[in-house]
């Protein structure tokens, strides 16, 4: 029973997934920014674009 007690305390204080998790968080974050600046940019394309279109018709 002491060698599972003491094999719980060692998973308990092992910070290696921490750090993972931390740079995973950080991904999504970044990912999330790139997504949405893109979105942005991409409907003010298309908004010039329809307004140049616009600007051929007679």
């Amino acid at each position: 029973m002491n060698r599972i007690s003491a094999s719980f305390d060692a998973f308990l204080r092992d910070e290696r997934g921490a750090t993972l998790i931390e740079y995973g968080f950080v991904v999504t974050l970044v990912s999330l920014t790139i997504i949405t600046s893109a979105t942005q940019m991409g409907q003010s394309v298309v908004r010039f674009f329809q307004a140049v279109a616009a600007g051929f018709n007679p």
